[in-house]
């Protein structure tokens, strides 16, 4: 009689457990194949990202800062270049000393310092150059369109003096880094983002 209990309770637990493994296989396929019948089709500017190999995140201002990083640094923080520009968005020293910092393993030691910094000089650019963006912005020079985030990006590459300089000659002036970036190369690439959270002052502090 014990033989028989013992053998009716072992056919059911392999039952039960031949049933579990069923249905968790057929779940798993289930997920599988769902996987598998979403598509992505990338929007146009995802594919403006992925061809120019700048990480998209929208038109907002962390796209901003992350496109001009990503294009100045690869987006890395410890960054020195062969001229001796630093860190992320790659600072001179005269720009860093201007916002009072001075020791720059300290500076490309702390991400956050920065970040502060970046902010601190688009606030610093946009106050400079405000008379310019009321005047340009929405108009075209060379078919490029002129916009605040373009202006800014030029200024962060070649100093709001430069930028100036290409607004009021209508392009005529040209400016270009050691490696060949310009100032209307920057307006294009990086047109369009909304900069309206970056508050224009003569003395930002960090």
């Amino acid at each position: 009689m014990k033989k028989i209990i013992v053998f009716i309770s072992l056919s059911v637990l392999v039952i039960f457990i031949s049933s579990f493994t069923k249905n968790k296989t057929t779940n798993a396929n289930y997920k599988l194949n769902y996987s598998k019948t979403i598509s992505f089709v990338p929007t146009e500017e995802e594919s403006f990202s992925q061809t120019y190999n700048i990480p998209f995140v929208g038109k907002s201002f962390n796209g901003f800062r992350e496109a001009l990083a990503f294009k100045e640094s690869q987006g890395k923080y410890h960054i020195v270049n062969s001229l001796g520009y630093l860190g992320k968005y790659q600072f001179g020293k005269s720009t860093l000393k201007r916002f009072k910092i001075h020791n720059t393993q300290d500076f490309l030691n702390n991400p956050e310092l920065q970040e502060e910094a970046f902010l601190a000089l688009c606030s610093l650019n946009k106050w400079i150059l405000r008379k310019d963006i009321k005047r340009n912005v929405g108009r075209k020079i060379n078919g490029i369109e002129i916009t605040e985030s373009g202006i800014l990006a030029a200024a962060h590459l070649a100093g709001a003096g430069n930028v100036k300089k290409y607004l009021r000659s209508s392009g005529k002036y040209r400016f270009q880094d050691a490696y060949g970036a310009s100032v209307q190369q920057y307006i294009k690439t990086f047109s369009g983002y909304d900069t309206s959270f970056i508050e224009a002052s003569k003395k930002p502090v960090i």
